[in-house]
């Protein structure tokens, strides 16, 4: 079933990213300070915007994934096949729909569509579309335990791609809760970490098309010129338009259409809630990155997991392995390490500007 990826596009680099940006998460906004106590009142502020927008990215996130959980578990048998795909095209549809009411009603405001503005934000779909079906593909070819830990790789590949087009600092600590998150996923999948070929070459694949979403996505955020529901809306036509001709061509739709245990109130309802669910998770992601920077973005779409489990184990009777429980253990431990790193630096970076 589609997991956070597809609500990211939810929901999604080739231009040369060229711009330094502020810190990433917990830092310090670098204005003119007069005082130690304006310095502390900003980094409290903005220590605020950004665990505010992690808190809803990661709500946002693990809600989509327990939704399409839901989804899956419910209507799966009915048909052979997968109806992934049809998924994020229905989600983005909504989403649309969802964005441009709330445009009608006058909440939200944003330019009509131009096709130079999408021009600059496809990039974006397109590493999106890569990400998932690369994903797809190497789900084909390794273990579940050996996509997490090409997963957590993609975290370290995500923080150098930060500091080289952004600049961003990469503070040790960070690099450390990494590593100590990349071998609990190694420990944990010990027992079934199968390669091939194949397998390894769509999962590098995944890695990159995923780090050029998140770092394009930032790109996007401070230089395309939209406001987030702006950035809502291209994100889901342009998702649209590019995945339309996928399930026509794939069979998807043709599944859909055949398959009148589908059509039924229920299945509308479900699925339009998790279009308007992935509405709030676009925003989310988009606020978060903007907020706080592609490596806490990744970080905390990593860190997902750990609820993801938890909620799967209450709601769906899911099995928690011991290997999974030390999983869980050692990405807390990270997650610690990694929120420790990133304050101590903050508090570095403002001695530094209140001297």
């Amino acid at each position: 079933m589609v997991k956070s990826t597809s609500a990211a596009k939810s929901t999604e680099m080739t231009a040369v990213l060229l711009e330094n940006d502020k810190p990433d998460v917990l830092s310090v906004p670098r204005g003119d300070s007069s005082s130690k106590g304006g310095s502390k009142t900003r980094s409290e502020a903005g220590a605020g915007k950004a665990l505010m927008a992690c808190t809803m990215y990661s709500g946002c996130s693990v809600s989509m994934i327990l939704v399409n959980k839901s989804l899956a578990s419910s209507y799966n048998h009915l048909f052979d096949g997968s109806l992934n795909v049809f998924l994020v095209v229905v989600q983005a549809v909504v989403a649309v729909i969802c964005v441009e009411l709330c445009k009608k009603m006058k909440l939200v405001e944003y330019p009509s569509f131009n096709l130079q503005t999408a021009k600059l934000w496809a990039p974006v779909n397109i590493f999106f579309c890569a990400m998932l079906f690369t994903g797809m593909a190497s789900l084909q070819y390794n273990s579940v335990p050996m996509v997490s830990v090409f997963k957590n790789i993609n975290n370290v590949v995500v923080t150098f791609g930060d500091r080289y087009f952004f600049g961003v600092r990469v503070e040790p600590l960070v690099l450390a809760s990494f590593l100590l998150m990349l071998g609990g996923a190694v420990a944990a999948a010990s027992n079934d970490l199968q390669a091939s070929p194949a397998g390894i070459f769509w999962m590098s694949a995944n890695v990159v098309s995923t780090a050029g979403y998140i770092l394009y996505m930032k790109f996007a955020t401070k230089n395309v010129k939209l406001s987030k529901f702006g950035m809502v809306f291209y994100n889901n036509v342009l998702c649209t338009v590019f995945l339309l001709p996928v399930i026509i061509l794939n069979g998807e739709m043709n599944i859909f259409m055949n398959t009148e245990a589908l059509h039924t109130v229920d299945y509308f309802v479900k699925n339009f809630f998790s279009g308007f669910v992935g509405f709030f998770l676009n925003f989310a992601s988009l606020n978060c990155v903007a907020a706080t920077g592609p490596t806490t973005y990744a970080t905390v779409g990593t860190l997902n997991k750990i609820p993801i489990s938890l909620l799967g184990y209450f709601l769906f009777d899911d099995i928690i392995t011991a290997q999974t429980w030390m999983y869980i253990t050692v990405s807390m431990l990270g997650g610690f390490l990694y929120s420790y790193a990133k304050i101590r630096g903050a508090k570095q970076r403002t001695g530094k500007v209140s001297k």
